[in-house]
């Protein structure tokens, strides 16, 4: 989720976009280090905004949240489980979610995709078997695995601590490992990150 310090004068994703173009540079926004998925988070809403922020590494989310409500950074993306508290209690202002849907979590907050098309970044799990696995073993798994998935209680559990659960197959799971490594890949390059 994409949230702000309550003293910047923007309500929606599209004042934000407003805002950080007429000050090109300006807008500060925290990140738990270089590299890190808010950093390149902001970094592919930077790219698909034609905006200039200012990327401020912190060392983990939690100095980079202080440092937002602070006023020290003016933006944030966080997991909203992390940052919930204290979008409640008003001391951050949450404008959009990364997921192309809205979620569960802030029904109320629209995603970033209704203003920036095609803009999403989210997290998530896999659970993977080894390469010389039989088809007929990892197809039983995904259909096993789906099921637990799709009980209540996982469910219920997996929703509180922020997650959405969801099932695929093994092929669509390949088809979208190979557009977020890509997608990672291009977002590496414009941050100008590099290994250590």
């Amino acid at each position: 989720m994409l949230q702000i310090n309550p003293a910047v004068p923007a309500n929606s994703i599209k004042e934000l976009i407003a805002l950080a173009r007429s000050k090109p540079g300006v807008l500060r926004y925290g990140s738990g280090g270089a590299g890190s998925p808010p950093h390149l988070a902001a970094e592919i809403f930077k790219s698909m905004t034609g905006t200039d922020l200012l990327h401020v590494p912190y060392n983990g989310i939690t100095p980079a949240m202080i440092a937002a409500v602070a006023g020290q950074v003016q933006m944030l993306i966080s997991v909203i489980p992390a940052v919930l508290p204290t979008i409640r209690s008003g001391r951050l202002r949450a404008l959009g979610v990364t997921s192309a849907q809205r979620t569960v979590l802030v029904p109320d907050v629209p995603t970033i995709a209704e203003t920036v098309p095609g803009y999403e970044f989210i997290g998530w799990y896999s659970i993977f078997a080894p390469a010389k696995t039989p088809a007929a073993i990892i197809n039983r798994l995904n259909a096993e695995i789906g099921k637990a998935l799709r009980t209540p209680e996982f469910r219920e559990r997996f929703t509180a601590l922020g997650a959405e659960p969801s099932a695929s197959t093994p092929q669509e799971l390949a088809a979208y490992l190979r557009l977020q490594t890509e997608k990672m890949r291009d977002a590496v390059k414009m941050s100008g990150a590099r290994p250590r």
